[in-house]
């Protein structure tokens, strides 16, 4: 299936990230491969490390990867440590995180992730999760509903998060909910009229709420920027893309500190975002932000 996903801030990562021919690139988030591929056409003496926890997205985009430098993991970024040692390497020249969901998972994993088709409720980023693996369906309906509630409000800043989850609990006291549609559809009846017609898709963050706490995405941005800050050589240089306030913020503390500690400088002191040309030919960026550090020691 051919990919639809657009890398967002895609001349302002390369660039940023400062690469040479011979440089090692660890590209933890490869989704559709955008980034990476840049990377190969633009330094093919470049060696590229790309992980991603979804297999999917790692058979579909090896296709393109045919002249490149390339080796790929079937792993989380969180555990890029370890993929380092099996490919006997300490330290590499940059390190590129460009998190959230690609078009692609949206659109053709068949996991969840969209409230605009029916599908299974998983959510999960593993394309054969394991019976004892969180998803969004045992969440809606095994957490009490003050979890559910903290998690759609906290992780999603989704001011109705209470009234969603009490009518998540009214509806799964009936039948178990398994589908996005069922799901999309208590969202719907725990709004008021008003905002479900509002700007943004009325369970666009109970979705994303679901999805960060399925995959525990928080923790693993931690654990991944430690890491791969570990990992880079001096000089080396880190890029970022977020996409949720909670990540960005966690980035920009992870950065300052490192700059605070002084072995880090700030490439750019506030975030890079696209511009009017972008947006236009890719409303995904509109929430993209781009933070990239350069490692002193």
């Amino acid at each position: 299936m051919e990919s639809r996903h657009k890398p967002v801030l895609l001349n302002e990562t390369i660039e940023g990230l400062d690469l040479h021919d011979g440089d090692v690139v660890l590209d933890g988030t490869l989704g559709g491969g955008g980034h990476a591929l840049e990377i190969c056409h633009r330094f093919p003496g470049a060696k590229i490390i790309a992980l991603d926890q979804d297999a999917g997205a790692i058979r579909q985009a090896r296709e393109k990867f045919k002249d490149c430098r390339i080796n790929f993991h079937n792993e989380n970024f969180r555990n890029l440590d370890k993929v380092l040692v099996k490919e006997g390497l300490e330290k590499v020249s940059a390190v590129i995180l460009d998190l959230g969901l690609s078009s692609d998972q949206l659109q053709n994993s068949s996991r969840g992730f969209s409230f605009m088709k029916s599908e299974p409720l998983f959510m999960t980023m593993k394309e054969n999760p394991r019976p004892d693996d969180l998803t969004a369906e045992m969440m809606v309906n095994e957490w009490r509903e003050q979890s559910l509630a903290d998690i759609i409000y906290g992780y999603g800043q989704e001011r109705y998060g209470r009234k969603i989850a009490r009518g998540i609990v009214e509806a799964r006291e009936k039948s178990r909910i398994r589908t996005t549609a069922e799901l999309v559809e208590i969202i719907r009846q725990s709004v008021p009229p008003p905002y479900r017609r509002g700007k943004i898709h009325f369970a666009t963050r109970t979705f994303q709420a679901l999805r960060i706490a399925v995959n525990d995405e928080l923790r693993a941005l931690s654990e991944g920027l430690a890491k791969g800050f570990e990992a880079l050589k001096p000089s080396g240089r880190m890029a970022v893309i977020s996409f949720h306030s909670l990540e960005d913020r966690i980035v920009k503390k992870f950065f300052k500190q490192k700059e605070k500690e002084n072995r880090a400088k700030l490439i750019n002191k506030k975030p890079i975002v696209a511009g009017e040309e972008e947006l236009k030919e890719n409303p995904k960026s509109r929430s993209a932000k781009l933070r990239i550090a350069e490692k002193i020691k």
